[in-house]
């Protein structure tokens, strides 16, 4: 089951399930796809749409799926990790006015270059990056939190 996530912010997306549902109908992508699509305005009688999910219902997707295409935000990108999942990750972009400006490139490109994520920068690439998903073996991802609160408990004790 593929599990995609476009956030819920007022962001819309179609661009990304566009993409999905041309590989569908290309017979490219066969695989089941639930969709939490937030404020995205899209029909598909081949993808289970929501628009919101509740936090339990999209923990079990994420933890059911064998792939997560998300839009790239942190916290969709950071649960799919601490789930050890497969992602691929698509940037919202200005010019296509799905965000104030291209900020997503960089997180997904971190991610990326970390080896932890698939990036699609080509929306006509998705059979390509797809495929690629199958042999994927994303790096193991290890929480900086723990670290960070230290450092922060330990500056705030000495001030």
């Amino acid at each position: 089951m593929i599990f995609v996530t476009l956030g819920t912010q007022d962001k819309k997306f179609p661009r990304l399930l566009e993409a999905i549902q041309k590989q569908i109908d290309t017979g490219k992508i066969k695989d089941k796809i639930i969709v939490q699509k937030g404020c995205t305005d899209f029909f598909s009688s081949d993808m289970e749409l929501h628009d919101m999910l509740t936090m339990d219902e999209f923990d079990k997707y994420i933890r059911e799926c064998d792939l997560l295409i998300t839009h790239g935000g942190v916290g969709s990108i950071i649960k799919g990790l601490d789930n050890n999942k497969k992602i691929i990750a698509a940037a919202r972009l200005a010019k296509y006015g799905e965000h104030h400006n291209d900020h997503q490139l960089q997180i997904i490109d971190n991610f990326y270059n970390a080896g932890y994520i698939l990036r699609m920068d080509n929306f006509d690439k998705l059979d390509e990056i797809y495929k690629m998903s199958k042999n994927f073996k994303p790096k193991k991802y290890t929480s900086n939190t723990k670290k960070f609160i230290e450092k922060l408990e330990n500056y705030i004790d000495k001030n």
